[in-house]
């Protein structure tokens, strides 16, 4: 067993209310399923109350520190890592010309592999722990991610890009090839450690029927897989998705309409749903992955958290790299928050803003972004029994954190002075599974 002393923040794994120990103990061992297994969380809670269940255990202090769930990042695309910062009038253009000549480079096994091994020290500087990615349509860019990630322990989920049209030589795939490519990928790596596989379409408009039907002839053959897409992030392509699909009701109902819209199925963006849209979402268990700094790069609009709370269905937060300006999940929480305060929709109408606790927005990424994945009880949180990730993190990093933090209130205070001021710097160790990674 592993014990750490500091200041701790985990949530009520019914509630997501935050649960917060000044002075707490995390205990760490083997779970259930023996050595091999991931290690979990034992127990946690008030360091004097709980040490004496412990009297042998030795003991980290930590002073000064605070101990919190890894995050979970959603959405974000590996093959972008070079994409990012890349100007663009907007989504269908920056794909056009940034996103797609990246990605060709990815037929390269070898250039798979270095931007996989980048990516992945990215997502380590930055507090990530769990990571729901795209590779490109070359499926070495799968093996490359999966090879990387399995050594590390990281709890990632990834697939190879689906696009059989409307897309340039070099990351086009054909139809009946990519969807054989996908199902031995499945077979190759999901539940392989900690890793799953995701069936990828990348968005309607690049994918032709053929293959949208074959997506989900392969999520119905493989209903342990994750299943992840866009929809509806920017009005161009909804457009776009208009044209091509009239016989559909809306962008979403094209995804349900071939078997795509499920648990464990996660869509990214979502911007631009009405509500019948929003209730479908919830009752098929579907999730959305809210892309904030992206959404704002682009110009592609606000999510609207009022009513994704309001209806009730599964979101939580993404970075969306490339197209989000950082990986950073406290970057990603900030604009989420500012997006929620801006209080409308990209061409919708005017709504009033909300403003989401910072409690809420660090909940949104981690306990309620692994919930949103089917995760919930495994990753995300430090109750007893969930997996061992999670960051140590600094309130003091930087003089301007420090000064701040020193005069919080109380927890509300101390997170939101750690989202608006923090980044990677406040992230001094992160942890895996048990294992600290270097």
């Amino acid at each position: 067993m592993k014990a750490y002393r500091a200041a701790i923040l985990s949530f009520d794994p019914d509630t997501g209310a935050p649960r917060y120990w000044s002075d707490g103990l995390l205990v760490t061992g083997p779970g259930a399923g023996g050595a091999a297994a991931p290690r979990v969380v034992l127990a946690l809670g008030s360091f004097h109350e709980l040490i004496r269940h412990y009297p042998e255990l030795s003991v980290e202090s930590l002073p000064d520190r605070l101990i919190a769930p890894g995050f979970v990042d959603l959405h974000v695309h590996y093959p972008q890592t070079d994409v990012i910062g890349s100007p663009a009038e907007g989504l269908l253009p920056w794909l056009e010309h940034h996103t797609f000549p990246q990605e060709a480079r990815f037929a390269d096994p070898l250039h798979a592999a270095e931007v996989a091994d980048f990516f992945l020290n990215e997502l380590d500087r930055h507090g990530v722990t769990t990571a729901l990615t795209f590779c490109t349509s070359h499926p070495q860019s799968v093996d490359a991610l999966m090879s990387a990630a399995q050594p590390r322990g990281l709890r990632l989920l990834a697939g190879k890009c689906l696009q059989d049209r409307h897309c340039p030589d070099g990351v086009r795939d054909q139809t009946e090839q990519s969807l054989l490519d996908t199902e031995a990928l499945i077979l190759r790596w999901h539940g392989i450690g900690r890793l799953g596989y995701a069936i990828t379409p990348r968005f309607a408009p690049t994918c032709s029927d053929a293959q949208l039907r074959g997506a989900g002839e392969l999520a119905a053959r493989h209903p342990g897989v994750w299943i992840q897409s866009h929809v509806a992030e920017n009005l161009d392509e909804l457009a776009w998705v208009r044209e091509l699909y009239p016989q559909d009701r809306s962008y979403l109902e094209v995804y349900a309409r071939f078997g795509l819209l499920r648990e464990r199925s996660v869509y990214a963006h979502c911007l631009h749903l009405d509500q019948t849209d929003r209730e479908l979402l919830r009752e098929r268990g579907a999730a959305a992955a809210v892309c904030p700094t992206s959404n704002f790069f682009l110009g592609s609009g606000c999510f609207d958290f009022a009513s994704a709370e309001r209806t009730g269905f599964l979101h939580g937060l993404a970075s969306d790299v490339g197209g989000g300006t950082s990986f950073s999940p406290f970057r990603t929480m900030l604009a989420a928050y500012e997006a929620g305060r801006a209080g409308f929709t990209g061409g919708g109408p005017a709504k009033a803003g909300v403003s989401l606790a910072p409690s809420r927005l660090w909940w949104l990424h981690t306990a309620g972004a692994a919930r949103a994945l089917g995760l919930a009880g495994q990753v995300g949180n430090l109750a007893p029994g969930c997996e061992a990730d999670f960051v140590l993190l600094d309130p003091r990093a930087t003089p301007l954190l420090a000064r701040r933090t020193a005069q919080a209130r109380d927890l509300e205070e101390l997170l939101f002075a750690l989202i608006v001021l923090g980044d990677e710097r406040v992230v001094t160790r992160t942890v895996r599974a048990g294992s600290v990674i270097d």
